[in-house]
Parts: structure tokens; C-alpha cells; sequence
């Protein structure tokens, strides 16, 4: 589970602050409909005391059609597989041949994919987080989701374009485990077919209902 909210977790005072990456959100949220994607995934757990915080990078690839449906291939260093078909999520381990299904309303609606593939517009985004410009570095124009509830496991989101091209997500959880996701040869509004997002538990795999 610690996967798909670091996976699948949005995005300085707007006074003064640069606001090229809330436009840069906005409009991708409202012309881009699907895409793909290589990415990178760099999880960061906290330091504890008297030790050096550890890193464990992991890459794959990513795929996403608006409403509500994207698939995540995690290729290295080990396999697994996150998709969401519109209503329910699945994880699926293959090392450990373990399937976990959740209805996808009870798991989204403050996490990254709630950028990503969900939220049709700023203003429903803005329901479930505070948004932020918060501003450029490197090329990048940054944007702070902060969710209004503090249920949820994710503590902020952290949504950097390159012009309207989405291009990191930078994730902390409640725990303070940082996830830094960074896309390459994304294709936006590439044509993604319905049958990406079916997803069927191998036979032989342990599925569990949360």
C-alpha cells in the first residue's frame, strides 16, 4: 500500500510567487487526456537516528487515460504492476504472486493520481487540496498540493512541469519517506486503448480484498 500512495501520493505564499506551475497544471489537466511514459522512481525513507537515510530507485512505465484509468509497469528492480480501470485499483506483486484489489473512490481522491488522471479541472482538485504556485528551479515550474484532510497517508505533493509537460512528482508521506518521480518520453494525448487498463489476476495469484 506504501507503493501505490508513493506511486499512485499532489502537488511560498502565492504572494510574489512564480505562477507558470499552477497554469502549467491547469492546462494539463484540462487538454491532456491520456499519455505514456518512462519514469523513474527514487523512495527515500527517513533518517534515523545515528543513521544515513537509504535510497531504493525503481523504473518503468506509465500509462494514463482520463477519467479515473492509468496503468504503472514497475519493470526494475522488481516486477509489479498498479492499475486503475476506473473502479477498482489493483497491485499486483509477481515475485510474491500476490494481487491486492481496493475500489478505486476510497483510495484516489487525495493522492497524485487525483492529478494525474482524475480531477477534471483546478477547481474540483481544489476540493481535496490547498494548491500552491511554488515557483522555478532548473527549468522547472513548480506547484504544492497540500491535502485539506489529514486522514490520508500523503503529507504533500510536489507537481514540476517543463513547460506543460508533466515532469516529477515528488511525494512526502505522513511518515516522512520522500518518493521523487521523474518522466521521460512522455507522449501526451498519445492514443492509449481501453485494453491497457483491464487488468485479470494471473492464475495461481493470491488476490486479497481490502
Amino acid at each position: 500500500m506504501k507503493r501505490i500512495v508513493a506511486t499512485l501520493s499532489l502537488i511560498a505564499c502565492m504572494c510574489g510567487a512564480h505562477a507558470g506551475g499552477v497554469e502549467s497544471l491547469e492546462n494539463f489537466m484540462k487538454t491532456a487526456k491520456s499519455g505514456r511514459a518512462d519514469f523513474t522512481q527514487v523512495v527515500t525513507a527517513p533518517a534515523r537516528e545515528g543513521q544515513v537515510s537509504k535510497s531504493k530507485t525503481s523504473s518503468g512505465t506509465f500509462e494514463f487515460a482520463r477519467p479515473n484509468r492509468f496503468r504503472f509497469n514497475y519493470k526494475r528492480p522488481f516486477e509489479q504492476t498498479i492499475v486503475a480501470d476506473g473502479q477498482t485499483l489493483w497491485l499486483y506483486d509477481a515475485d510474491l504472486r500476490q494481487v491486492t484489489k481496493r475500489a478505486q473512490a476510497q483510495v484516489l481522491a487525495q493522492t497524485p493520481a487525483a492529478i494525474i488522471a482524475a480531477a477534471p479541472d483546478l477547481a474540483t482538485l481544489r476540493k481535496d487540496f490547498n494548491v500552491e504556485a511554488a515557483g522555478e528551479k532548473d527549468g522547472i515550474d513548480w506547484v504544492q498540493a497540500t491535502p485539506k484532510t489529514k486522514e490520508g497517508q500523503v503529507h504533500s505533493i510536489k507537481v514540476g512541469f517543463r513547460g506543460n509537460e508533466l515532469a516529477v512528482l515528488d511525494i512526502l508521506d505522513g511518515f516522512g519517506q520522500r518518493s521523487v518521480m521523474t518522466f521521460s518520453k512522455m507522449d501526451t494525448n498519445a492514443k492509449v486503448g481501453t485494453e491497457v487498463f483491464d487488468f485479470k489476476p494471473p492464475q495461481n495469484a493470491d488476490v486479497i480484498k481490502q
